[in-house]
């Protein structure tokens, strides 16, 4: 049964007291740096070349460190690799069917008993911020009991460490507990780069890739270029690290990084903080980089020992000592782009995507040329992007010239802590106190308004505009409504506009008029990157115990009847017949313009059908997603329709008629699609209602992992401008699959496609397929293909 504490965790939180640290397991949170070390010089005798940091960590991590590489040659952007990550991390809602209602029927159909690495759940995701951190708390837990006893029992089961709700977000929590320089980890969460603030290689992945590295199966993937970011300079005044990545953002635009690791070097990196580099981290994700790491650094050292963990810090300094954990002299880049950092100024990107980059100084200008209200109507700060002790200690120094000037905030002002470990330490520190004396409402140590979870009661339908420090900013993500456009920026910039309410402040050289008639003027705010007393560990019973021994005899809990958990069943292979083509398939859809993960499968209210397939497909590209033929949101037709039924429906009416036709079917897609969250139900819902081909002019690097992980076919335009060659209602049939499937990875496939007017032409396309991909395709699924292995 449940342990007291999930149904006890939402009591009043006690004043914050120095707590005795938390326990911890060394071994289990240490990279194993003579074994890595011993790797890298298995790939140096094959490479012959030096190395980026990047790569050396990359590489230490193969499967096979005396084979994996063959016989060297060009490896980055073209070479398949099979790794073998050191620690697997998933928030709740990833966690229920993407990884543990998913992973542990595998485990338990596998006969498997424990996680071949460790592995931790993190209930983040599932916690509604509406009237302030206890109440919200509360009510969270009540509602989503039922999963969050599921997802205990399961950890008990297999010896995961399961953080309760209230714990915080799993990307701070990592970053504090589990991170370590020259570590190899995934994360069931496109924003687990943000670990890489600690100099490793944090990716963000698919719940079924995830699947790969919790039972030992070694985890693929294509070796990424290596982008190097040369930062010179220092950051002064009211810059700060958010307005680096933000600015790189617009350099690089959301598919700048695909395919890419982005390593920072140069003495401006050094002169940063720990969890400064982990924010520039974490929005990598955001140009679609794989993940972004640093060499090793003293703060890093620091944040280290500040946060329990002196023995990896020491472990960290031996094996840097051999050169482990910074690239070698004269390790050559794909790119490299040079950023002064003295020159950067604050940064406001958006609205609706995150790489439209416009410096503070010309934000106003903007603003009046969009013809928008010079108004915002909430601040919100906080979010695993901007929780640091850092953070929270620079805001605070605003709060505190704003509340002697007599100022409070003239609109709603959030505030989310990243961890109980953050709240515990803000609040004994008089931070806490210190923004709610402005007017500041401090949520629930969760995700919160950053991925949806936000009741909000104010501007429904309305255009109106937030300025947030969070990491995205695509229509309807915050609170439901498409109109709402989210500027992202620095905490510190989000708050210095709460005072003002408009726009176009800008804090650097604008001044206020108090009620007096004075004129009051922001100074530049300083902060703290490390408490001075040490960080305090707040409300223990959130944390685990360290590395769980499993409980083979633990009933993993399911409600008959339940409309929140569902089973899955294996997905039929299209290939069962003998048929090595995939059968005649029907056009849903084109889809225009961006197509993020949002868009196909949208968060917010939605998040509580994560764990029930069946239930959430009824959301399948209802948010956003534009229909090229005629321009309209969550609109498809039907071109078969019998007698008497209307021939347009939503997307999910029209897939859930071919399903109910047995027709498989296709769709065509634009630029970049799938950018955005790791969410796999994106992928599994196109295929639990029959996609079996996507065919896109790009596609982002998760979500087309997660199709080929589902058996759904991604095939790349060879000429772009066939997009708009095939439409809805088109039928296509694959040429050269059969070669593919029979072993050929450089098999080329052509569409044969049949328009609706009876015109048969062919297209050409390009696949990344690698071997092991083809298998999962064939076997209908990559889930199908690893438990015929293991039978």
């Amino acid at each position: 049964m449940v342990r007291p504490a999930i149904r006890g965790a939402a009591r009043g939180r006690s004043f914050a007291t120095h707590t005795p640290s938390i326990p911890r397991n060394y071994p289990s949170i240490t990279p194993p740096y003579p074994t890595l070390i011993q790797n890298l010089n298995h790939v140096r005798s094959v490479l012959k070349r030096p190395l980026t940091l990047a790569e050396k960590i990359l590489y230490s991590h193969l499967h096979d460190p005396v084979h994996g590489l063959g016989n060297g040659g060009r490896i980055r952007g073209e070479a398949y690799l099979q790794l073998k990550p050191e620690r697997v991390a998933m928030q709740d809602a990833s966690a229920q069917l993407a990884s543990l209602t998913y992973s542990s029927l595998q485990f338990m159909s596998a006969g498997l008993d424990r996680c071949a690495v460790p592995t931790s759940i993190h209930c983040d995701h599932l916690i509604q911020a509406s009237d302030g951190a206890e109440a919200d708390l509360k009510r969270s837990i009540i509602s989503n009991q039922e999963v969050f006893d599921f997802l205990e029992s399961a950890a008990r089961k297999f010896g995961i460490e399961f953080w309760r709700p209230g714990s915080g977000i799993i990307h701070q929590i990592v970053l504090e507990n589990y991170a370590a320089p020259g570590m190899l980890m995934l994360g069931t969460d496109s924003h687990t780069p943000n670990a890489g603030g600690l100099g490793m290689l944090a990716i963000g992945v698919g719940g079924a890739d995830a699947v790969d590295a919790m039972t030992g199966t070694p985890w693929e993937l294509k070796a990424p270029q290596i982008v190097g970011v040369h930062l010179t300079g220092s950051l002064s005044g009211w810059t700060t690290t958010k307005d680096l990545i933000l600015h790189l953002a617009g350099k690089l635009t959301v598919r700048g990084g695909t395919g890419r690791i982005i390593e920072y070097f140069g003495p401006g990196v050094h002169s940063q903080s720990c969890t400064g580099l982990a924010t520039i981290a974490n929005m990598g994700a955001e140009v679609g980089a794989t993940t972004s790491t640093f060499p090793y650094t003293s703060n890093m050292r620091g944040y280290l020992h500040a946060t329990g963990r002196g023995p990896v810090a020491q472990a960290a300094d031996e094996a840097a000592g051999k050169g482990f954990l910074s690239a070698d002299d004269g390790a050559e880049y794909d790119e490299v782009i040079e950023i002064n950092l003295s020159d950067l100024e604050p940064t406001i990107n958006g609205p609706f995507t995150p790489d439209l980059a416009t410096p503070l100084s010309k934000f106003g200008a903007f603003v009046k040329e969009q013809g928008w209200k010079d108004e915002m109507s909430a601040g919100l700060i906080g979010s695993c992007t901007n929780s640091s002790y850092e953070d929270m200690t620079r805001v605070a120094d605003l709060a505190r010239q704003a509340k002697a000037a007599g100022l409070t905030a003239k609109v709603p002002f959030l505030c989310t802590p990243g961890s109980e470990q953050i709240r515990a330490t803000m609040e004994r520190d008089n931070v806490t106190s210190t923004l709610q004396d402005v007017g500041a409402v401090v949520l629930a140590n969760a995700c919160g308004p950053c991925i949806g979870q936000w009741k909000r009661e104010d501007k429904k339908g309305e255009e109106n505009a937030i300025l947030t420090s969070f990491n995205r900013n695509f229509k309807s993500r915050n609170d439901g409504n498409r109109s709402t456009m989210n500027f992202l920026a620095s905490p510190t910039v989000v708050t210095a506009m709460a005072f003002s309410g408009s726009l176009s402040f800008n804090p650097m050289t604008d001044s206020l008029t108090l009620d007096s008639g004075n004129r009051f003027k922001f100074s530049p705010p300083s902060g703290q990157d490390l408490p001075s007393t040490g960080f305090t560990p707040g409300d223990t019973s959130f944390y685990p115990l360290p590395t769980p021994e499993p409980q083979p005899d633990a009933e993993v809990i399911i409600q008959k009847d339940s409309q929140r958990l569902e089973l899955l069943e294996p997905f039929t292979s299209p290939f069962n017949d003998g048929n090595l083509e995939l059968p005649p398939l029907k056009v849903l859809m084109r889809v225009r313009g961006k197509c993020t993960t949002d868009h196909i499968s949208a968060a917010g209210p939605w998040l509580k059908y994560k764990g029930h397939l069946t239930n959430i497909s009824e959301n399948l590209r209802t948010s956003s997603a534009v229909n090229d033929e005629g321009g309209d949101v969550n609109v498809a037709f039907d071109h078969d329709a019998p007698s008497g039924i209307t021939e347009t429906d939503t997307i999910p009416g029209v897939a859930k008629r071919l399903k109910g036709r047995n027709q498989p079917w296709a769709l065509v897609v634009d630029e970049n699609y799938g950018e955005g969250s790791a969410r796999e139900h994106a992928a599994l819902q196109p295929r639990f209602y029959g996609c079996n081909l996507i065919v896109a002019r790009s596609f982002a690097r998760i979500h087309e992992t997660n199709l080929k992980k589902q058996g759904v076919l991604p095939l790349w335009f060879a000429d772009k401008t066939d997009y708009s060659r095939i439409g809805s209602g088109d039928m296509i049939e694959t040429v050269g699959l059969a070669n593919l499937l029979q072993g050929r990875p450089d098999a080329i496939i052509k569409l044969r496609v049949t328009n609706r007017g009876g015109e048969i032409f062919e297209i050409p396309t390009n696949h990344t397929m690698s071997i092991d991909q083809i298998k999962w395709l064939h076997a209908g699924s990559a889930l199908n293909h690893i438990r015929s292995q293991m039978k």
